[in-house]
């Protein structure tokens, strides 16, 4: 035993220095002049098509369609009638983008707020509450992730038209909405796509908070939902912010969802059906694409840098122990 532990001891002390070199090498390269010059190149190649987006959409119809958009540098010209036009035209071939643009807020809100409190529940439930085929549960709901969302799409279409019947019994009728009640059938579908994702990112979140602050938890008297409403959600807040960035971009961005079961008319249909209408077939009314394409990305770029804090947090949780 005198023998064992010292040389045990050592191995670790040996291991652990040659991971603490290893990082360190690796933090010294990161932080070299190499790395931070293709750093660098790399922002600036990511971010000159949104720059010269943006120049583009205060640009005159004439010179957007006649010159690019680095010529504005040399022949500096700036007009608001793009976004006025695309906001709020009164003419009947105007995209009127405002209108779209409250049915996008209406689709991805919603979409966004049903996922994370369902997958909350569902994945302090898989961590901390023992019951019977829990682990059983965490696989088929892991597993579902490889469903493609295509192959979901005509059974959920058909669900939503004629509704469930078993042997000849109604166990739930036909939605039959219309209009804005179409948003209902969005938001559950964006729900369902998006659960077996989220359940599995809060779960490894939860999982390991630490058992002794559980534990005192339940020595004081506290139930499952104190415990979940007290305890867990202000420590799962930068997942919670993490995977709502995540959902409102794919929401915000999705075409095929919404268009299949919102329709493509202007009461239901959001931003991206009417770009997409925008660009039509010959993609002649540049000036209107570039302004509305960027009035796109507005919401979701203020999302992003509202939430940046918590969402590196909310991926880096659980990288490191200790």
């Amino acid at each position: 035993m005198t023998t064992t532990t010292p040389t045990a001891a050592t191995g670790t002390q040996k291991t652990a220095g040659r991971g603490t070199s290893t990082a360190g090498r690796v933090r010294k390269r990161l932080n070299s002049r190499t790395a931070t010059l293709v750093s660098i190149v790399i922002a600036l190649v990511w971010t000159i098509p949104t720059f010269g987006l943006f120049i583009s959409s205060f640009r005159p119809e004439d010179e957007i369609k006649s010159s690019g958009w680095w010529t504005f540098f040399t022949n500096p010209s700036f007009t608001l009638e793009n976004y006025q036009e695309v906001l709020f035209g009164s003419s009947s071939s105007s995209p009127q983008l405002a209108s779209y643009f409250i049915n996008s807020l209406a689709i991805t809100i919603p979409s966004v707020l049903f996922p994370l409190a369902f997958a909350a529940l569902a994945a302090y439930a898989l961590a901390w509450i023992n019951f019977r085929g829990r682990d059983w549960m965490y696989i088929a709901i892991f597993a579902l992730q490889i469903v493609p969302l295509q192959m979901a799409l005509v059974p959920l279409l058909k669900f939503f038209s004629t509704g469930v019947t078993v042997a000849g019994v109604t166990l739930m009728p036909a939605w039959d909405l219309a209009d804005e009640q179409k948003f209902a059938q969005v938001w559950f579908a964006h729900t369902c796509f998006a659960l077996p994702f989220a359940v599995f990112l809060l779960h490894n979140f939860i999982s390991q908070l630490p058992g002794d602050l559980m534990e005192a938890a339940r020595v004081d008297g506290a139930t499952h939902p104190k415990i979940f409403r007290s305890i867990v959600l202000p420590l799962i807040t930068p997942a919670l912010a993490a995977f709502g960035i995540f959902q409102f971009l794919w929401v915000w961005n999705d075409l095929l969802v919404a268009l299949i079961f919102a329709g493509g008319g202007d009461e239901t249909a959001p931003l991206t059906v009417r770009l997409a209408e925008m660009a039509g077939t010959r993609g002649n009314e540049w000036q209107r694409l570039t302004a509305g394409a960027f009035i796109s990305i507005v919401v979701p770029l203020i999302v992003f840098l509202s939430l940046q804090r918590y969402f590196v947090r909310g991926l880096l949780a659980g990288s490191v122990k200790g």
